[in-house]
């Protein structure tokens, strides 16, 4: 998320959209038992051989095993977020140009949650050279 640190600032923080909808996969390499992985391999499922997914995501639509709270309410949050896997850590509300993301505008209004401003100019994150 570009902007603010603060993670009140956060609109995931009372949400949890995006952690009951889909398939949280990831590279096998990301696990605690691999090659310096961080992500608890006791919270995740096998997909193949190079994947695996948190647990109660392995078809979609299910919600993720970190999750902790209440969907759509303040204090939502993930109880592994600083070992969270990079599918994780990509996603992001907005767009890179700092529109909202269509998806998770879609999960938040199935909450019941109101849609997500444009990032204004400057708190959008410069683009990284190529």
């Amino acid at each position: 998320m570009s902007g603010s640190t603060d993670p009140s600032d956060n609109p995931c923080t009372a949400c949890g959209g995006c952690c009951a909808h889909f398939r949280v996969s990831f590279y096998c390499g990301e696990l605690s038992d691999g090659l310096g992985g961080m992500v608890p391999v006791e919270l995740t499922s096998k997909v193949n051989d190079h994947l695996a997914c948190m647990k109660g995501t392995e078809s979609g639509h299910g919600r993720c095993v970190a999750l902790v709270g209440e969907l759509g309410q303040p204090g939502i949050g993930c109880r592994i977020y600083a070992r969270r896997p990079s599918t994780c850590r990509e996603f992001s509300p907005w767009e890179a140009d700092g529109r909202p993301n269509p998806v998770c505008q879609q999960l938040r209004h199935r909450l019941g949650l109101p849609s997500l401003a444009p990032l204004l100019p400057e708190q959008v994150a410069p683009l990284a050279p190529a």
